[in-house]
């Protein structure tokens, strides 16, 4: 075999994979080239005995960045049966089992409607996506639970889809107080809708898809897919748009629901957007806490803060409560400010070697530059945080671990009349947060999630 070895940093090989895809998909591998980011992906080049060049990609296994009870196969298993109903997905060429992956049709074309030629493309290409979608929802949910999916147990179930799972997951690794996470559970709890009976098969993480000159091409990552309420994929596109702009969503809402026939509530949107957007920092919370340097520890303390912010905006935003930004301080030296300066700049000039070294120096640069705020800014910023709690409790916190724990315990036994005064204080607290990220959010930098048209 031609094709270069290739390895993660725990030095698994991948030569395996490699050799999986000369043997099933037929010929010979003649390049591939490794993804730069830190779930294991390639993109194989095949030259079949006729000359013909075919573009596969490996989509390899989380590991132990697995999400809930989700796996490779799970997705493997949806993606089969997607492609046999007409959705728009990449061929699969099968499933490999070591080292575990799904291989696939490598689609022509690129994510990210953001890069769209002309508004006009960018509506044209969401408006594919959305019929995808709506051909989804129609697929009969029966040939998912024959296929192992489970179906909710009853219809006032089928609206949490999958929540549960999340939840506990939530629960198993929690790693201390989670104010704004368990204040938006309990906003959940209460806003959920009672009068939700359709399942389908629900994208899951919705709104991610390729194009091409104008064009979808295909559908993409089902690891999440599940049973559950057809209006959850609706909500979960406005997760999807802060990090890969999609365009004027309302629109898209209206269009699908035209062409279905669902009427679409803004109550039931607005629970499926918080629903959907609080399973980031739910999945994230354990590793924002005690980050896992195999990983990319700011890209996972991004997400954690960034969809629990955006998620409290869109509660603020159904509950009528107005928000306002903190003031941030100014820039403090300390004595280690010169450090930090010093380690930033040795990071920057590591010369380039291949992308996925690159990718690897990158994020060790981004968390040296959250390190060096955190020194000039961090100790500004959680005074600021005891203010804010101890205008809420009545008395000041000592730390910041015990503001959490106060705040927590706050969420839980304060009446609702509160709840204005709680979301203010978690916003501008997950906002202090975010500021010391904000140099190296990339996409993320001063998103906000899209807001539903008042009739």
């Amino acid at each position: 075999m031609t094709a270069p070895a290739a390895t993660d940093d725990d030095s698994t090989s991948f030569e395996g994979a490699f050799r999986w895809i000369e043997e099933h998909v037929g010929g010979r591998v003649v390049r591939t080239e490794r993804h730069p980011r830190w779930r294991p992906a390639f993109d194989v080049d095949v030259e079949t005995a006729g000359g013909e060049l075919l573009p596969v990609h490996f989509r390899g296994d989380r590991g132990h960045a697995q999400t809930g009870d989700y796996g490779t196969e799970h997705e493997f298993k949806v993606l089969e049966l997607l492609e046999a109903h007409g959705v728009r997905v990449p061929h699969i060429y099968g499933l490999c089992a070591d080292p575990l992956g799904i291989v696939m049709e490598r689609s022509p074309g690129r994510p990210n409607l953001a890069t769209a030629d002309s508004e006009q493309e960018r509506e044209s290409v969401l408006d594919e996506y959305i019929a995808e979608l709506i051909r989804m929802h129609a697929i009969d949910p029966a040939v998912f639970a024959d296929a192992g999916l489970p179906r909710p147990r009853d219809p006032a179930s089928s609206v949490w889809g999958d929540y549960e799972d999340w939840v506990g997951d939530f629960r198993k690794h929690k790693p201390g107080p989670e104010p704004l996470i368990e204040f938006a559970l309990a906003w959940l709890g209460r806003n959920a809708p009672t009068d939700r009976t359709e399942v389908t098969f629900c994208h899951g993480d919705a709104g991610q898809f390729i194009f091409h000159e104008g064009r979808l091409t295909a559908v993409l990552d089902f690891e999440f897919g599940y049973l559950g309420d057809p209006a959850a994929d609706l909500g979960a596109l406005r997760s999807r748009d802060i990090s890969e702009p999609l365009g004027d969503l309302n629109r898209a809402y209206r269009l699908y629901s035209e062409l279905s026939g669902r009427a679409l509530e803004p109550r039931v949107l607005d629970f499926h957007t918080v629903r959907f957007a609080l399973e980031t920092p739910l999945s994230t919370a354990f590793r924002a806490a005690r980050p896992d340097p195999t990983l990319e520890p700011v890209q996972f303390l991004a997400w954690y803060v960034v969809y629990g912010r955006c998620a409290l905006e869109v509660i603020a935003h159904a509950e009528g409560v107005e928000l306002a930004p903190p003031s941030l301080p100014e820039a403090e030296e300390t004595r280690q400010s010169t450090a930090h300066d010093a380690l930033v700049t040795m990071l920057e000039g590591v010369p380039s070697r291949d992308a996925f070294s690159d990718y690897r120096i990158g994020a060790a640069a981004r968390l040296a530059e959250v390190l060096r705020r955190s020194d000039r800014y961090g100790p500004a910023l959680e005074a600021d945080d005891l203010d804010d709690a101890e205008r809420l409790l009545g008395h000041r916190p000592a730390t910041w671990r015990e503001a959490d724990a106060a705040l927590e315990a706050r969420v839980a036994e304060a009446p609702r009349e509160q709840d204005g005064d709680l979301i203010r204080c978690l916003h501008r607290r997950a906002l202090r947060r975010e500021a010391l990220l904000d140099p190296v959010l990339r996409e993320l930098r001063g998103v906000k999630m899209q807001l539903l048209d008042t009739p």
